[in-house]
């Protein structure tokens, strides 16, 4: 069975856009003529000689070994992002935690420092506080927005600038090619979280950024069905993330690769509907009387607005708005929901709707949520693809009278 998965094979598409990439790159070709992508569920490949065998582990020639580091399906799905984010390479792994873990592991060592966002996912900030500290590596939170506290909070130990734009869950911003300058004036590697706008409305690598890191749990896969994740970066940095990888095994499965990979196929499409759909709920929260404010960066409103419009081509699938009557309001949005699914998850073609500070955010300390703007009436809603009509409808049973 032969495979072309070579950089040449690969380069003829560099050209395309998005939506061909999505397609057309990295695709599998084997000797059968398949159309459709295989799956290779195996553990371990069979070498024809214990010199082949040999020059493969050495890396002498190229070549499958064992597929904790080495699979076909794999490698397509990681070639297919790669060519989206316009990155070098692209290393697939377990979950977007892992993903991060990995970026960390690989770049980082005792006595090392991290100026991070504070607008993070609450896993995020465990893994500072709880996992990276206890190896002797430091972190310092700041406000994304503001670039002054960035370059306030650089040490003469900072390896690490990481931010996920927009945030979850109050879709705040960072200015991309402003931290990236930044971060190059100091030697510092950037890392974006593009797991919200997807490579279809972000490419950070473009605006400056290092290393991009990636849910492939979320819009990427767009159907809830799998968890994975990815890093993607110059070949120096993923040799790295790789490394990690291969000796410490966080693995995506081939099965995972699979439907991730198809999931890309879709994702222009899917983000492009997402939008609208956020867009139009976005717009009609904010005219109630029942709600504060909404979070939402295609909203005038957005403080970041403007921002949105100069680095994302659109802005986004999720929003978040404060209703008024603190949780238990909330929680009576929530239960009275027939439409929307009460999860934790987010990037699914069905509506998603979560009381962060109980449950995303929820192992944050007061002072924690506080900083982070995780308030009591707080709802998120991940925006599918059902009607508009009936999302609203979903909602107005406890927020208005009509829709």
């Amino acid at each position: 069975m032969a495979i072309d998965q070579s950089n040449d094979a690969l380069s003829a598409f560099n050209s395309f856009a998005p939506e061909t990439l999505a397609i057309r790159s990295g695709e599998l070709r084997t000797d059968e003529g398949a159309h459709g992508e295989p799956i290779f569920t195996t553990s371990s490949f069979v070498f024809g000689s214990a010199e082949e065998a040999a020059a493969r582990f050495a890396g002498e020639i190229p070549g499958n070994i064992y597929s904790r580091f080495t699979n076909p399906t794999v490698r397509s799905f990681e070639q297919k992002l790669a060519a989206l984010e316009n990155g070098d390479r692209a290393v697939a792994m377990a979950s977007g935690m892992a993903a991060i873990m990995s970026t960390f592991m690989a770049l980082l060592q005792t006595g090392d420092h991290i100026v991070s966002s504070r607008a993070i996912f609450g896993s995020t900030h465990m893994l500072y506080e709880k996992y990276l500290k206890k190896f002797g590596i430091s972190t310092t939170m700041v406000d994304m927005a503001d670039l002054q506290q960035w370059e306030e909070a650089i040490q003469s130990n900072t390896k690490i600038f990481f931010l996920e734009t927009p945030s979850n869950p109050l879709c705040e911003l960072g200015d991309i090619k402003a931290i990236a300058q930044l971060a190059k004036a100091h030697g510092v590697i950037l890392v974006v979280d593009n797991c919200f706008c997807t490579p279809i409305l972000q490419r950070p690598l473009t605006l400056g950024a290092d290393i991009v890191v990636h849910s492939a749990t979320k819009f990427l896969d767009g159907q809830g069905r799998t968890v994975g994740g990815a890093v993607v970066g110059s070949n120096t940095l993923m040799e790295e993330v790789y490394g990690v990888l291969r000796t410490c095994g966080p693995a995506m499965s081939p099965f995972n690769a699979w439907v991730a990979l198809k999931g890309l196929e879709t994702l222009s499409v899917r983000m492009r509907a997402h939008c609208a759909n956020a867009q139009a709920l976005a717009t009609w929260l904010e005219s109630l009387p029942t709600v504060e404010r909404v979070h939402y960066a295609g909203l005038s409103s957005h403080p970041q607005h403007a921002l949105a419009k100069a680095q994302q081509s659109d802005f986004g699938a999720v929003l978040s708005f404060v209703v008024k009557g603190g949780r238990e309001k909330a929680w009576q949005v929530i239960n009275s929901c027939q439409v929307m699914s009460i999860s934790a998850n987010l990037g699914d073609v069905k509506s998603i709707i979560t009381h962060p500070a109980t449950t995303t955010h929820g192992r944050l300390t007061p002072e924690a949520k506080a900083a982070a703007g995780i308030e009591e009436g707080l709802l998120r809603i991940s925006v599918g693809l059902e009607h508009i009509d009936d999302l609203k409808a979903d909602l107005a049973q406890q927020l208005t009278d009509s829709v």
